[in-house]
């Protein structure tokens, strides 16, 4: 990685084609939930080490330094940013007005299209309704509050601190403050969850009047709180075939609701209600990530920042990128990543893009009804809803 984080030249050709988002990461938490291997730290974790560079006091003002050096980098490319989305982390432990403050930065440097859309994440503990009308006046447009569960022994092994009917009420504040579109997160498939459990947390989810719901299974990654308790017994592993079970429910349900699926984990009321920021990393787009690990995609160049809030301060106040390392993805490797990506959404992926070996694998996968008939015969290969139950073999065999 370049010390001043330089791009190559091929990686702004064909630029005004493609949007350009920023996603802006915020790696503080209260505390760490067990399933959880993001990178986030807690006040503890972080204690002597990295100091005064490590606190949230002046993150705000950090990151913005890392939004400017983009606009360095980026030279005059004339593009305006057509999504934010400030993820973490708990980004609401930030006050509302650093948050403003951060999209200010993007704004004055870049620009904002005039339907631009503006997301935070938000732990449902962390917020009311005055700073929901905060964020909305400093121009958020959008919300995203993590639910996981309504029923509290599911939250209590997740390590959740929120208490159920918390993110319902949120819905309400957010709606008051003046947001149009918000979403609800939810988790399935946590060890001691019943069907029950989980019909229990959609009903509460549709009830609460989102207009978008993202519903991920529960993966178990090595080195988390979780994955130490199934290692010793304490609660069961979790099982693929609940987690289908859990899948077709929740197609049942948030369908029954007039919500429609357009990404495999997750639905919207409307196009509108759609997740536009994400659509960026499906459909393969620009995007700048700023923040410690943050990831970033220009034009076929992927890197990825410092992991550590100190490390990541030092690096921006010494003058330099915070960049730790990177790649220039090769025509394969683009190729196999919208396979990957595009496969997973409601529209699919063109069979131009298939090889010999992956159209054979694609006749054989509309055979077994993984594939939808209209749209293959269309010459796009979108997956029916057991081809979702099975998108990673799907996929692993369309990219041969």
């Amino acid at each position: 990685m370049p010390e001043d984080g330089a791009l190559p030249a091929s990686a702004l050709e064909g630029a005004a084609s493609r949007p350009l988002g920023f996603y802006l990461h915020v790696p503080y938490c209260a505390t760490r939930c067990g399933y959880c291997d993001f990178n986030t730290y807690t006040a503890t974790e972080l204690r002597g080490s990295g100091g005064v560079l490590a606190s949230r006091d002046n993150y705000a003002d950090t990151l913005a330094d890392e939004v400017r050096l983009a606009r360095k980098v980026m030279g005059d490319d004339p593009r305006p940013v057509r999504t934010v989305f400030v993820g973490g982390g708990t980004p609401t432990l930030l006050a509302a007005a650093d948050l403003v403050r951060m999209l200010a930065a993007v704004r004055d440097e870049f620009g904002l299209a005039d339907d631009a859309e503006i997301t935070t994440e938000a732990n449902p503990e962390s917020v009311d309704t005055a700073y929901l009308s905060e964020l909305r006046e400093g121009g958020f447009n959008r919300v995203s509050f993590g639910m996981q569960s309504a029923r509290q022994h599911v939250l209590r092994v997740l390590d959740r601190t929120h208490t159920p009917g918390r993110p319902e009420a949120c819905v309400a504040e957010a709606r008051a403050a003046g947001f149009d579109h918000v979403n609800l997160d939810l988790i399935y498939g946590t060890p001691g969850e019943s069907d029950d459990d989980w019909r229990a947390s959609l009903d509460a989810a549709i009830g609460a009047g989102p207009d978008h719901v993202s519903a991920y299974a529960l993966i178990v990654e090595e080195g988390t709180q979780l994955a130490r308790r199934i290692r010793r017994g304490e609660v069961p592993m979790t099982d693929d075939d609940v987690h289908a079970d859990r899948y077709l429910i929740a197609d049942e349900v948030l369908g029954a609701a007039g919500f429609d699926w357009y990404e495999v984990s997750n639905w919207a009321t409307s196009e509108a209600g759609r997740c536009l920021h994400n659509e960026l990393y499906w459909r393969g787009a620009d995007w700048w990530g700023a923040g410690p690990g943050a990831h970033s995609h220009v034009g076929g160049v992927r890197w990825w920042n410092v992991k550590h809030p100190g490390a990541y301060a030092s690096a921006l106040a010494s003058g330099g990128s915070p960049g730790a390392g990177r790649e220039v993805l090769s025509g394969e490797d683009r190729r196999v990543e919208r396979i990957l990506l595009e496969l997973r959404l409601r529209e699919g992926c063109p069979l131009s893009l298939l090889r010999e070996a992956g159209l054979s694998a694609s006749r054989r996968a509309l055979e077994r009804g993984l594939l939808e008939p209209g749209p293959y015969e269309a010459g796009r290969a979108v997956l029916t809803l057991r081809g979702r139950l099975l998108a990673d073999g799907v996929v692993r065999e369309l990219v041969d």
